[in-house]
């Protein structure tokens, strides 16, 4: 398991949560709305699931990374050297940038990524709202650092570095930065990137240093003429994670499966998004799509008593990955993974319920009555943790919960019928 990132991420969440925090109050004050609470809920869901997903198989790039610095880099860096650390910085941005333009150029790394672009909103919640699937492929892309005898630790640094970077990007809240627009990855660059406007489309991709976009020619402004429109051409159009992350690989399978040309089966996975058979989008069209004309915003009807249960809920499931990172080191595999499939299966019970979906609910009554009687029953809690008072709260907290989801959907029906009308 990857324990240095999910420590990394462990210290980084509440830092991330206040500035967030601090964002949606300017936003507020500002009247701008670049926030919908479940859209955020659902970007934070898919970045637990990717903190998750690379805490077990992270590993997969360790591996080889050291593997070829260990047998074929023909030298080898001294971690000792801070300038080291600054090529290696540099280096790994190069690398991030191919990995980042290949995850939008070819279709089987953009069905990894396709998941960050999925929101419609643009806010510091957007930043999080990282893959699930990246951990089985984008190491490949930093190969040739441990070939140029970068050490681990510093390829490992480097990386937890510029990801956190990235972050503050991802904001409506700063407009121009002037020159270092030009120069580095700036909120502005990045709402560039993030949008799906004709002009924007598959531009900037640099994580720090804009100069990789300068010299292969992916660079683009923001145009005040031309306002931002956020999200991904194909709406997800659900607040599931888990569908989140496999929705674009189940596409490119179908169109696979249907596509009567054996070279057509293969490219339909390389070739570039959006691409397809001929004989596939024939049989099975789908329409022209304008984003000026077309876009519309994912936003279900769901009851307020609804949306409060699914942030109280939230909340709760934030604490609870936060204690799951806590206990990586402390205890089994086979508890980790079975705490993280908890909470894996209450985000997609979640998002159902902020769909306002009734197969969801119900999913949901039964989760929260499979966990009172567990916890009660079994006297204990992942982590070995058998303090009573935790486990009457735990199993007072569910209880609580499943008579609110019960008066809550209730409502569900009158606010449905009246979006409806």
């Amino acid at each position: 398991m990857d324990n240095l990132y999910g420590k990394a991420v462990a210290l980084a969440v509440p830092v991330f949560l206040f500035l967030i925090a601090l964002e949606l109050i300017v936003d507020r004050a500002r009247h701008t709305r670049c926030y919908n609470l479940a859209d955020s809920i659902n970007s934070l869901s898919c970045g637990i699931v990717s903190t998750g997903v690379r805490v077990f198989f992270g590993f997969l790039g360790i591996f080889f990374y050291e593997w070829i610095y260990l047998h074929w880099a023909p030298v080898r860096l001294p971690a000792s050297n801070w300038g080291v650390w600054i090529v290696a910085f540099v280096f790994y941005d190069l690398c991030y940038y191919w990995n980042h333009r290949w995850g939008h150029t070819v279709g089987l790394f953009w069905a990894s990524h396709v998941v960050h672009h999925q929101s419609e909103e643009f806010n510091l919640t957007t930043a999080l709202r990282q893959t699930g699937t990246g951990a089985f492929t984008s190491w490949i892309f930093y190969l040739p650092m441990a070939l140029a005898g970068v050490p681990l630790v510093v390829y490992l640094m480097a990386g937890v570095v510029q990801l956190f970077y990235q972050f503050w990007p991802h904001t409506q809240m700063i407009g121009r930065l002037g020159f270092l627009d030009r120069w580095i990855q700036t909120p502005s660059n990045h709402r560039v990137h993030h949008a799906q406007n004709d002009v924007y489309l598959d531009k900037n991709y640099v994580g720090v240093f804009l100069i990789w976009d300068h010299l292969f020619g992916s660079f683009q402004e923001e145009l005040d003429e031309e306002p931002c429109l956020y999200g991904i051409r194909g709406q997800l159009k659900s607040w599931n994670p888990v569908w989140a992350n496999l929705h674009y690989y189940w596409a490119m399978a179908k169109d696979c499966w249907h596509a009567e040309s054996w070279m057509d089966k293969v490219r339909v996975w390389f070739a570039h998004p959006g691409w397809r058979p001929a004989d596939v989008a024939a049989r099975f069209p789908k329409p022209a799509y304008d984003p000026h004309r077309d876009f519309v915003k994912y936003d279900p009807p769901v009851s307020v008593s609804l949306s409060l249960y699914g942030f109280v809920q939230f909340v709760a499931l934030l604490a609870a990955n936060s204690h799951f990172l806590a206990l990586l080191p402390k205890q089994s595999t086979g508890w980790n993974v079975a705490y993280f499939l908890f909470i894996l299966v209450s985000l997609v019970c979640l998002g159902g319920v902020l769909e306002s979906r009734r197969e969801f609910i119900m999913l949901e009554a039964v989760r929260l009555t499979a966990t009172a009687l567990v916890v009660l029953a079994a006297g204990t809690w992942f982590g070995g943790v058998h303090d009573a008072r935790t486990l009457v709260s735990i199993g007072i907290f569910a209880v609580f919960s499943l008579g609110w989801l019960w008066l809550a959907s209730r409502t569900r029906q009158e606010t449905v019928a009246a979006a409806a009308a």
